[in-house]
Formats: C-alpha cells, structure tokens, sequence
C-alpha cells in the first residue's frame, strides 16, 4: 500500500506516487478509452493512491471529463490537481496565458468538467512571459479566497520566477506555490542546477513528470528481445532521447534492477523518490499492468552504492557559477584559511 506525504509546506496528505492523467482519453489520437481510464483509476485506489494530476489542455477536455465522472462519490477522499495556462481555443487571444481573464474561466471551465465546487490543488501550467507574476499571484490567491482552489503550484517556469513569486507572496500575504512540477529523471537532470535548490530553499515539493525519459528507463529499448530498429526510429523522434548517453544511462538502471529483482521502471521511479521527502513521481497509464508495475516502486530502496552509480552515469555539468564557486581556490577565498575547521552545513559543503 502506498504512503502519504506531506505537500509542501502545508499539512494536506498526498500518495508518494502520484498518478498523471495525460493518457486518459481519445482525442488526441491515443490514449486509453473511459472505461480503461476507470480501470487505472481503481487500481490506484485500491493501492491507497489519492493524488491525481490532470490540466484542462489534456484531449481538449476529455481527460477532465473521464476524471470527473470516476470522482463521484470519491471526490472528498482524492487530492486532485489540475491545470492552466495553455490554450484552448488558438483563435482567441485570451484563451491562453497566467493572467486573471484567462485564469478565471480555465477554473470554472474545468470546475464544470470534473464535477465539484473545489480544486484541490492548481497549478500554473507554464510560464508565461506576457503576463507579470505578480498578476498571476494576486489572481490565484483571489480564486483561494473564495474556496475554489486550495493550493497553488507551478510548472515548467524558470526558477526566479518561482522564487520572485514566493518572495512576494510573503511579502505582501498572498498564498504561495507550494509545489514544483518539473520535467526530472536520470535522463533529465538539468533542474538540479537552479530548480531544485531554489525548490529545497522554498520547501517546495517536487512533482517530476517524465520520470521514464519517456519510456526509454523502463528497458523498452535496452532489454534482450526488444530493442530493434523500429523501437530505435520511435525513440529517435521523441527529442533524441536513444542517444548512445541516454541507452547507457537505461542499461545503467536494467543492471540495477536485475540485482534488485525488480523491474528497470520501479528501478528508474525509486531513483526519482530517493532524491528526498519532498519528490514524488507522477507516473501515467493507459493499463492496470502498467499503473501496478509503477506503484511497486515505492517498496524499492536503492543501496547507497547503487545510487552513486546511477549518479555517475548521468551526471551532468552544473555550469558557471555551481563549477566555479565549488573549486578548492574559490573555496578558499569565500571562506578562509579556517574553513577546514567550519562545521558548515551539511547541504552547503
């Protein structure tokens, strides 16, 4: 069974593991059909998952519908976040973007498709540059205080924008982001140069979509018996992702599973959870086998050894300033000749 956490700074309880809804609906040209939806909605359940993550861009709606209609009778026992920010409709101006107009009517529109009064948690769907934060900030709260959405987050925005945002929510009173969801996984770790630090300082929890780069860390194309070159070609059009680094990096995590005895998925998922408390997978569906194997990361513990492995295969560059102020020279001169003798904090060392 899974197990809760907290989000955030606040004390709403959230499953370690939260299901993403993308797949839910047709509309697009794939996805699963409303009573397959229904299928992974139970099997999540009945493993103690009560944290589902949907946007009203997902299959033009229909996603929100398929999740609206699973939710009744269930709606006070879920945590249910969902999304705004993208267009839905190109040739209105305004049907697009963080400001208050478009904002106003993405949570009615979408309060209408999930069938409740209240979301539990909103996220600002991207950044968007046309819109000042603050505006964004003082709308959300606005939409707080009237009992329509709870808690606020953000997704895919430049970490200044995120801590500007915060910094004023404090400033002025206003409710803050709470929650990061951002694209991570070993094939993905660019946020640790700014994201994640300014997430760590916020206390922010982290909600990693794509943490299987996509499919390519479930061993779908390094695994005996399935690697081929149509898999090769399919992985190649999803923004290069079977590069030589990024097969490395999934053979990095079949070899880890194989000694853990679980699957390379639950292997690459466990990685995601074992960053920290505040990180938590969002992991989508469109089979009950599939939901099942990816909730059986949370009984997977990677070894100290094994994590500095993975660590080593994917690391990354941080760049100018984290390369630079990490050198013994620079170290010096920020702390001094007695710095050897500074009991620092552990996170700062």
């Amino acid at each position: 069974m899974l197990r809760y956490r907290l989000l955030g700074k606040t004390g709403l309880r959230v499953s370690e593991i939260c299901l993403g809804t993308m797949s839910f609906g047709d509309s697009w040209g794939f996805g699963a059909n409303e009573s397959d939806s229904h299928r992974v909605l139970d099997a999540y359940a009945e493993a103690g998952g009560n944290f589902l993550d949907t946007a009203n861009k997902y299959h033009g709606g229909q996603t929100e519908e398929i999740v609206g209609r699973w939710l009744a009778g269930r709606r006070d026992r879920t945590v249910l976040a969902t999304k705004y920010t993208l267009s839905m409709d190109p040739t209105d101006p305004n049907a697009s973007g963080n400001h208050r107009k478009n904002l106003v009517r993405s949570v009615e529109a979408s309060l209408g498709r999930l069938g409740t009064d209240y979301i539990d948690l909103l996220w600002v769907h991207a950044w968007d540059d046309y819109t000042h934060y603050a505006e964004t900030l003082r709308a959300l709260d606005d939409l707080v205080r009237s009992g329509k959405i709870l808690y606020v987050g953000v997704s895919d925005a430049p970490a200044w924008v995120v801590s500007a945002s915060n910094v004023l929510a404090e400033l002025r009173g206003l409710t803050p982001f709470v929650g990061l969801q951002i694209e991570y996984s070993l094939l993905q770790r660019a946020p640790e140069r700014d994201l994640l630090p300014m997430a760590d300082h916020f206390e922010l929890s982290v909600l990693a979509w794509g943490p299987l780069g996509a499919g390519v860390l479930t061993g779908k194309y390094t695994r005996a018996g399935v690697q081929n070159d149509s898999l090769r070609k399919q992985g190649n059009e999803q923004r290069g992702r079977t590069s030589e680094l990024s097969l490395t990096i999934a053979r990095a995590v079949d070899a880890v599973a194989d000694e853990l005895g679980c699957t390379s998925t639950q292997a690459a998922l466990a990685w995601v959870r074992a960053q920290g408390y505040g990180f938590i997978p969002i992991v989508g569906a469109r089979k009950v086998e599939q939901v099942v194997d990816s909730l059986g990361a949370a009984e997977v513990r990677l070894s100290a050894e094994q994590l500095a492995r993975l660590d080593e295969v994917s690391r990354i560059e941080l760049g100018f300033p984290h390369d630079f102020l990490a050198t013994s020279y620079v170290r010096g001169l920020v702390r001094g000749e007695t710095r050897t003798r500074l009991d620092g904090r552990a996170a700062r060392s």
